[in-house]
């Protein structure tokens, strides 16, 4: 059966489940049928100003009622998504605006100043319309105005295997972000995927969205899921653990998708919070790798399982998760979801055998088109129709995925690989350290050595030489980190994935490399 667009998808729900609570934010409430006549509005506006199918319009917002409304507003008016990370700098906003080509950008008030340095950085005929009542520049549509339009809903045919839903530009972790081109149907077929290997209920759950909507895994999890489906979203703008806290108790809140760091805060919590999350379900992590650690403590304090779960940007994102009532094998980013497919390849792309360490490569309807206008890139991260994620892992005889590291970051010292998480789990685990993060650093003598950064828990105290004495104890001599620097706080980007290479700059500054 044809997946639908996200068009269609969203007006069956509206017709669906027409009452049912689809937002919830600083005490507004939009129904599913209202939240589908807001974004007619949207999108008619939009039409009226001139943007046509197949235009990009970036998105530039803090997580609200209005993000989603406008995402869904460009949908209908047949336009692509343009989501921008809210932490980069105006150059690298506007890097990624202008690769994509957008004809307007939607943006935020609070984020008016930034926009003002990147407007000089497009070209002059880009529009832009403004959320809230601060616009940068009196020539700017407030959005309000664009929601209120009188004008016709446009009709627009959308091929949802062919025509782009959104571009999302990634990290950029080896050069220039690249911007993955997802379709209509990558990204409904992600939410149905989801929404049978979570057991998510259509018209019931409540999902409270913290993570940035402009990232993958908030975008299809916490947004486009409930939204398809006649569940509630509860937007928050920022990660607060007293926010989170409360508007879990007061919303009845029965899932919480997560990263790492965010599961870590919440443990700092007074165990006289702990019954206010009562009505959740469970857990979801992604984004990142979940130390053991912190799943132990968390689900020990708060009595909620954790599912751990993984998918980069170009898989739409998601394509494992630990079975939900299922069994869970802690440090797996658990077993395939439905229509999807994944495998180990040696550098090859030749498949290799259970339990040997390959590339993680993945095959189904939530694969990218490619990446926009690198076409060579593109080429580059397939084997045939198999996405190269660029994970470093195995499967076990179960069909559990673990992953055991990025490739580019795997170390060698001395000739013998040494894989950063498993240094990082073990520093997880000494009393004094609240996070760290290993990396490579070049080293005349072993080729590389491993450096581990180390941030410490409040009121604790200890030095590089016990730090070093514990992992001894716990790891082979090759795994040792060489050098344990102690710093306030890892560098992390909007998703609470640390930023290894802001890391390894460091360490070339320290070591006086140009």
């Amino acid at each position: 059966m044809p997946q639908p667009s996200l068009v269609e998808a969203l007006r069956h729900s509206a017709a669906t489940y027409p009452d049912h609570r689809a937002i919830v934010f600083n005490g507004r409430v939009t129904t599913h049928r209202e939240f589908g006549e807001i974004t007619d509005r949207v999108a008619a506006g939009f039409a009226a100003t001139g943007i046509q199918p197949g235009d990009r319009v970036g998105l530039y917002a803090v997580n609200s009622d209005h993000f989603a409304a406008t995402y869904f507003g460009i949908l209908k008016a047949g336009a692509t998504v343009v989501p921008i990370n809210l932490l980069l700098n105006p150059k690298e906003v506007a890097y990624n605006l202008k690769d994509a080509g957008v004809r307007a950008v939607v943006y935020s008030d609070p984020l008016g100043g930034a926009i003002n340095e990147v407007r000089t950085l497009l070209p002059p005929a880009t529009m832009y319309w403004c959320i809230g009542t601060g616009k940068s520049s009196p020539s700017d549509i407030s959005w309000t105005e664009l929601a209120a339009s009188p004008d016709p809903v446009p009709s627009v045919a959308i091929n949802p295997t062919e025509d782009l839903a959104a571009i999302l530009y990634t990290s950029g972790t080896t050069g220039y972000p690249k911007g993955a081109m997802l379709t209509h149907a990558n990204l409904a077929s992600n939410a149905k995927s989801i929404s049978e290997a979570l057991r998510l209920v259509p018209g019931e759950d409540v999902l409270l969205v913290v993570l940035p909507m402009f990232h993958a895994f908030a975008a299809t999890v916490g947004m486009i899921f409930p939204l398809l489906n006649g569940c509630t979203l509860i937007p928050l703008a920022k990660f607060d653990p007293a926010l989170v806290t409360e508007t879990i108790h007061q919303h009845g809140v029965t899932i919480f998708p997560a990263v790492p760091s965010m599961y870590n805060v919440l443990l700092r919590l007074p165990d006289s919070e702990v019954a206010r999350f009562a009505s959740l379900k469970f857990c979801i992590s992604g984004g990142a790798a979940l130390p053991a650690e912190v799943m132990r403590q968390f689900e020990a304090k708060f009595g909620k399982y954790i599912y751990e779960g993984d998918g980069p940007t170009e898989c739409s994102p998601c394509t494992c998760v630990n079975p939900i009532g299922g069994e869970r094998k802690i440090s797996s980013v658990g077993q395939v979801i439905p229509d999807v497919a994944m495998k180990i390849t040696d550098d090859q792309g030749h498949d290799v055998t259970q339990g040997q360490l390959g590339e993680i490569c993945v095959r189904g309807p939530n694969v990218m088109k490619g990446y926009w206008n690198r076409p060579d890139d593109t080429r580059e991260s397939f084997w045939g129709d198999w996405f190269r994620t660029g994970d470093l892992g195995y499967v076990d005889a179960d069909g559990y995925f673990y992953i055991v590291d990025r490739i580019k970051d795997m170390i060698i010292v001395n000739g013998m690989n040494v894989y950063p998480r498993i240094i990082e789990e073990v520093l997880f685990k000494h009393p004094a350290i609240k996070e760290a993060a290993v990396v490579g650093e070049p080293d005349d003598l072993h080729g590389e050595k491993a450096v581990a950064y180390v941030v410490l828990k409040d009121g604790a105290t200890s030095t590089e030489a016990d730090i070093r004495t514990y992992c001894r104890d716990h790891l082979g001599r090759h795994e040792i980190p060489r050098k344990v620097r102690l710093i306030d706080k890892l560098p992390r980007n909007a998703a609470g994935k640390v930023l290894k290479r802001e890391l390894r700059k460091a360490g070339e500054h320290e070591r006086g490399v140009a």
